[in-house]
């Protein structure tokens, strides 16, 4: 396991302490790496609600001046401490639970959805030879952990017994099932140039030329599969305020719909760190440190997350199926086709 110097030294020094609580209480066998575990995943979580503050933000920030405004500007200096006083309010607010709701499912759905951005976090590199947890097949694990997404914002909406959110549920279904396809087809690609599912190893491949230069229909399909993984505009079928009310979510408020704004913004920061590792060659950049230039190009992309939202309008359910089956699957599979000719070529 790797890790940050700072946080592994706060860690040791935490679990060190609470194993030395847990001999003199006699259960120190018990303790040992569950300790460990559980302070890291509390950095992390700590992690995640930053890295959430910052992007709102700056999407507030940015969009303001895309529409000629100024944003948020009373709480803090420039409305810097807007997003604490938000999640003030969210976490005090009352939290009902619809009567006709089945209470349940409709209270863990939204850690679901969570849990899903917050375990994909937990692979992704930082910089040269520093991320959470090392895995040797980093890529694999991340578009697996994406799964139970789908099913928190399915089961969200079908157990709020609102018709609204039922058909917010099955849409995003669809939506996610239909985008993930060529998703995951974009990025073999990559895979078939580094030779390599580490997430560490396949930037290191990508020392001289970038693969955004060698795989630019990759990464057009990888982007806008992305933009319509976590429901953004123009991909917020599920959402659809003009249309559902809010889609799956319509039923929830306070912490529980804080869970699912938090899960939005985690995983756009995860799938545009994701394509700075694959297709921007991560840390690699001249003079400044590597974690800086993984910063700036995940940045990069989330900057046109940001730039879509407030330019395309929303597609239909119709157009949004035909986007996926008819235009970006096609171009994955030609993208893997020519990339694989011209390997054996060179070969």
């Amino acid at each position: 396991m790797r890790l940050f110097p700072e946080t592994a030294e706060w860690i040791r020094i935490s679990r060190e302490w609470l194993v030395g609580l847990a001999s003199s209480l006699g259960l120190a066998p018990v303790v040992g790496e569950a300790v460990g575990a559980v302070v890291l995943m509390l950095a992390l979580f700590g992690l995640c609600a930053v890295i959430v503050m910052v992007l709102v933000y700056g999407e507030r920030k940015i969009s303001a001046h895309m529409q000629a405004r100024l944003g948020p500007m009373r709480v803090g200096w420039h409305g810097a401490l807007q997003l604490i006083a938000d999640t003030i309010k969210l976490v005090i607010k009352e939290s009902e639970i619809p009567s006709a709701a089945e209470r349940g499912l409709y209270r863990a759905a939204p850690y679901l959805v969570f849990v899903a951005g917050f375990l994909a976090l937990i692979a992704l590199p930082w910089d040269r030879g520093v991320a959470p947890v090392q895995l040797n097949v980093g890529l694999l694990y991340l578009l697996a952990v994406g799964t139970p997404g789908v099913l928190g914002i399915l089961i969200a909406g079908w157990s709020s017994g609102n018709k609204y959110s039922l058909l917010g549920g099955l849409r995003s279904a669809a939506q996610m099932i239909s985008f993930e396809v060529p998703l995951v087809l974009s990025l073999l690609g990559v895979v078939m140039l580094a030779q390599t599912l580490d997430l560490q190893g396949l930037v290191a491949a990508q020392a001289r030329v970038p693969y955004i230069l060698l795989q630019p229909i990759g990464f057009l399909v990888f982007l806008t599969s992305a933009v319509a993984e976590t429901n953004r505009n123009p991909f917020d079928i599920p959402e659809a305020e003009s249309e559902l009310t809010a889609g799956f979510h319509t039923e929830y408020g306070g912490i529980r719909f804080a869970y699912f704004y938090l899960a939005e913004y985690v995983n756009m920061f995860v799938l545009s760190m994701l394509g700075a590792t694959l297709f921007f060659g991560g840390w690699h950049g001249p003079w400044l440190p590597g974690w800086f230039w993984m910063m700036a190009k995940t940045g990069v992309i989330l900057f046109l997350f940001y730039w879509f939202r407030w330019t395309f309008p929303r597609l239909r359910s119709d157009q949004l199926m035909d986007l996926s089956w008819k235009v970006l699957t096609p171009l994955a599979f030609i993208n893997i086709l020519v990339t694989g000719l011209v390997l054996v070529l060179i070969q």
